[in-house]
């Protein structure tokens, strides 16, 4: 018979070496941090060994998909925390993950003066803390359009004209965070009564949708990594400097401002969590310059503190939509899932 002693003298030893099955063996060492993000999470040693040296806190990153992906595995594991916290939410996202009780309130006083218009309303504010902005926009290949002697498009509106057809390429709305921040920004411009007509004549006009980001425009757009064939795409503001060919100063792309939708990344410290004190020093670590600085070139999006130089490239390639479409994270969650569908419908007809 298996002694009864057996695991306690076991889990004696746990400091040693954690056992499952030990009552303590769950327990992240309150050194260590867990941060649930999306794939994208891209971040330099340089700056998170700024933050060890500060804490002696030691950052683990555990990338879950992308932003939908990454709300809903927190969601679904909210009673056993899978993180300590959480980078990587979006404003299409937010509500969802408040509205399921997944994150433990904290206000951050680092937030600078110019990241206060990102906070989420009412009740949420203290649930999320904004980190970081992109514009999603449509993307034209300007060498494309040169050589065809071809006027680009201007407008969300211009995409459905018959001089484009079989040209433009979008990630999916139920499978992309860009591609889902695509959809909302035709919903903000065409209204309640006129998106899914106007998809339907884009889609009419030999409009694309692939499965992700990656797929569009490392793959199917003429300006990507591969050889595509499509010279509009879905992508960011902040992608042309990352076309400017070596040797060379300018950008062979550039983005529409006129079609941008707004997305705001947030950061939380998630209910249960086994180190939530070391959490809420990580998202003041990164509201803070050496980490704000670092976005652009590690995860290609705007910084939260405006008052962060820009590298000179994005300064001149990356300028930020003027008036971008936008819409409160409330009513993007309260009418996602029936959006959703009613897109689906649209885009497998």
């Amino acid at each position: 018979m298996r002694s009864r002693l057996l695991p306690t003298v076991l889990c004696a030893l746990v400091a040693l070496t954690p056992l499952a099955g030990c009552g303590s063996e769950s327990k992240e060492d309150p050194k260590t941090l867990v941060v649930a993000t999306h794939d994208s999470w891209a971040m330099s040693k340089e700056v998170l060994a700024k933050f060890k040296a500060e804490t002696g806190i030691t950052v683990k990153v555990q990338p879950q998909g992308d932003a939908g992906e990454l709300t809903n595995k927190l969601v679904l594991t909210k009673d056993s925390p899978l993180a300590d916290g959480v980078y990587g939410i979006d404003n299409t996202f937010a509500s969802r993950a408040v509205g399921e009780g997944i994150l433990a309130p904290y206000d951050a006083e680092a937030l600078p003066k110019s990241g206060e218009q990102y906070r989420l309303s009412g009740d949420a504010a203290d649930s999320l803390t904004p980190i970081d902005f992109s514009d999603v926009c449509v993307n034209v290949d300007d060498t494309w359009f040169a050589k065809k002697k071809l006027a680009p498009p201007r407008t969300i509106d211009d995409l459905t004209k018959p001089e484009y057809k079989g040209l433009f390429v979008t990630p999916g709305a139920t499978t992309s965070s860009p591609g889902l921040a695509f959809l909302v920004a035709t919903i903000v411009a065409e209204g309640d009564d006129g998106w899914q007509d106007y998809w339907k004549k884009l889609m009419a006009n030999g409009a694309k949708v692939t499965s992700g980001w990656t797929d569009a425009y490392e793959v199917d757009f003429t300006a990507g990594g591969g050889n595509g064939d499509r010279p509009i795409v879905t992508s960011y503001s902040s992608s042309p400097p990352f076309t400017i060919p070596e040797g060379e100063t300018k950008p062979t792309t550039s983005a529409l401002l006129d079609t941008c939708f707004r997305q705001v990344e947030y950061a939380g410290v998630l209910k249960g969590s086994d180190n939530p004190e070391g959490m809420k020093k990580f998202i003041d670590f990164m509201l803070e310059q050496d980490f704000q600085a670092a976005l652009p070139d590690n995860m290609y999006v705007y910084p939260i503190d405006t008052s962060v130089q820009l590298p000179e490239s994005w300064a001149t390639y990356a300028k930020t939509a003027p008036k971008p479409l936008s819409m409160d994270a409330d009513e993007i969650q309260s009418n996602l899932g029936q959006w959703l569908r009613d897109w689906r419908d649209v885009t497998t007809q």
